[in-house]
């Protein structure tokens, strides 16, 4: 063989082997925006082979202010300024070694469509991508992701759902009252699939993210989210993503090759939360119950993030204004609040507000008490921490919601419990910022909390629709979807019959649903529509009174509008006596009666309750 040639075909391999290895460098966040209120950038490069401990950046407008090596050598992390004369384009990161890696700052997109906000005259629709609609085949499974398979006759399993499938059913939502909606996890979950108790379970649901900067691609891809982002703000609809922040699946890169010793919180042995929020205000609390709180490992295939580490903060901080300006998102709900460190949180939650002042976070506090939920958000208390986010996921009204539609009236019991629920709201700096919802992905579905009786059901959905906070239905909840987390969560999580071309039955369509579950639905579609235009409803006062023989009276009330709702929990028909509340009444009003859609006729000044039902007229 030429001796010329065998020379060229070394050369021109190991010149591709030292391309291929250059190739490998991984910046994050991957680019970033001129315009941004903060100047300040830290870039986190990565390489699995190392990275040069001194760069420079060729082209003016960028200034480095320090540079971090890692004690884990293949990570460098460089602070920047972003300067007045930075312009949108590629920037040269140098290394020392003459080698270079280039950079982009874009323009950021300036529109009235994005980063809205979610208010209490919203209602959010709770959607996991996985086991809603598969509006592409194509991307349900791929031969080089850890967890190769969708089985759809595996409840543990992927099933193929993605962002094609929603885009799909955008009109569908929005037909039915729909303002916002919420998707869990879109992020990428390269996980094989994972031992939990005694069953092998896949990421399908979002929670085990190995990729921040990378949409999973059996959802589709970054662009095809933005498509979805895009359609929804199209007809009117906002998008709220899911963050967590606490911790990452056991397949992240900063997890496979650590940036340094303290980048998560390590235990000898593997130690968990014991998931009471008492001990952050406990004044009788000990530290070591507040540590394994705040750094225990959920389950040992999620490791915890040590965020009270700077590089680990200023890592999610980026990353979570990074997917806020990227994809136009309206708002975030952060997966286990309650677990993360304090100060990180109001550290983030000022950064996002700073960037974008219309954009709402809330955070999931699963707690056991008004209080405990009270402390995670702005409150009236006085302890030690004081929490900035402007609301929460309000779990002690979700409770109190079911003990209403179930148990007998009494003095603390039944419907009571909403009553003493909300008579604390004087805990919250403002408790209309508060998600309320009667189920989602990690409870039993509320059908079957209802005992699948269509009147307590509709009690429910009117107390949701009709009280203060902004509202949040999980999918399916207009067509009674049902069932316990019997054996697991996967058991409240299948998929929307309708949303795969192979399904018998189509309940997205009214010729696909029975009686009932059009019954359920219309119910749901007219006091959804009408809510979302009530200004009573959205943004007014909440009167209540003392609940009396199992009966509930309420007003919410605006310099527009004034609503009155009545629940009846008894198990015989009441009477509403009108003069009973002339504090909010004159007696010369008429009302329309919202459900049936007509004016009541009022005989001797009363107004008939059936038992178990809920009614909601506007007073004339």
């Amino acid at each position: 063989m030429n001796s010329k040639f065998i020379r060229f075909t070394v050369t021109f391999f190991l010149l591709s082997l030292h391309l291929f290895s250059y190739a490998q460098f991984q910046v994050y966040p991957t680019h970033w925006w001129i315009g941004m209120k903060s100047k300040s950038l830290q870039l986190m490069i990565h390489h699995p082979e190392g990275v040069p401990d001194n760069i420079r950046i060729k082209q003016p407008g960028i200034a480095i202010k320090k540079i971090y090596q890692a004690d884990n050598k293949h990570y460098l992390f460089v602070d920047l300024d972003i300067l007045p004369t930075a312009k949108p384009g590629m920037y040269d990161i140098v290394f020392s070694n003459g080698k270079s890696i280039q950079y982009e700052l874009k323009q950021r997109e300036k529109s009235s469509t994005i980063h809205q906000g979610v208010r209490s005259n919203d209602l959010i629709y709770l959607i996991m991508p996985d086991r809603f609609v598969n509006g592409d085949p194509s991307n349900d499974q791929f031969p080089d992701l850890q967890d190769k398979v969708a089985d759809r006759t595996n409840p543990y399993a992927r099933h193929g759902g993605d962002f094609a499938g929603v885009i799909s059913k955008l009109d569908y939502l929005k037909y039915a009252g729909v303002t916002s909606i919420w998707l869990t996890p879109v992020l990428e979950n390269d996980m094989p699939r994972m031992k939990e108790n005694i069953w092998m379970m896949s990421g399908y649901h979002g929670y085990w993210i190995t990729n921040h900067y990378k949409v999973d691609k059996r959802f589709g891809t970054n662009q095809t989210y933005k498509d979805l982002v895009k359609a929804a703000h199209s007809k009117g609809l906002k998008i709220i993503q899911d963050a967590v922040y606490n911790h990452v699946g056991s397949y992240h890169h900063t997890v496979k090759d650590l940036p340094m010793k303290d980048w998560l919180n390590q235990w000898p042995s593997y130690t968990g939360p014991d998931h009471r929020e008492e001990v952050f205000f406990d004044p009788h609390a000990t530290e070591i119950e507040k540590k394994k709180m705040l750094g225990g490992w959920f389950v040992p295939h999620l490791p915890d993030l040590n965020l009270s580490n700077s590089y680990v903060a200023n890592y999610m901080i980026q990353l979570n204004i990074w997917a806020t300006e990227e994809f136009g998102i309206d708002g975030w709900r952060v997966d286990t609040y309650k677990y993360c460190d304090e100060k990180f949180l109001n550290r983030i939650n000022a950064a996002l507000l700073s960037e974008f002042p219309n954009l709402t976070v809330f955070g999931e506090a699963w707690t056991n008490t008004v209080p405990g939920s009270a402390y995670f958000t702005q409150n009236n208390l006085d302890v030690p921490f004081k929490h900035q986010i402007k609301g929460v996921t309000d779990f002690p009204l979700q409770s109190a919601i079911m003990d209403a539609i179930n148990q007998p009236f009494g003095w603390t019991d039944g419907i009571t419990k909403v009553y003493m629920t909300l008579a604390q709201d004087f805990l919250y700096k403002n408790p209309l910022t508060n998600c309320i919802f009667l189920d989602n992905h990690d409870m039993n579905r509320f059908f079957s909390m209802a005992g699948e009786n269509l009147d307590k059901y509709k009690i429910g959905l009117g107390l949701l629709l009709t009280i203060r906070g902004i509202p949040q239905v999980y999918y399916g909840t207009e067509v009674l979807m049902k069932n316990y987390k019997d054996p697991n969560d996967a058991a409240v999580r299948w998929d929307f019959p309708g949303g795969w071309t192979s399904d018998a039955t189509n309940k997205f369509s009214g010729s696909g649903r029975t009686t009932e579950e059009n019954n359920a639905f219309e119910y749901f579609k007219i006091l959804a529509n009408y809510r979302k235009e009530s200004p009573a409803l959205t943004s007014g006062e909440l009167k209540q009174y003392i609940p009396k023989n199992g009966v509930y009276v309420y007003f919410r009330i605006s310099n527009k509008q004034k609503i009155l709702c009545v629940v009846n929990t008894s198990s015989k028909e009441e009477q509403l006596y009108l003069k009973d509340y002339t504090e909010m009444l004159n007696g010369n009003e008429t009302y329309y009666d919202v459900i049936k859609q007509l004016t009541l006729e009022t005989k001797d000044n009363k107004i008939p309750l059936p038992s178990m039902s809920f009614q909601i007229f506007e007073i004339k």
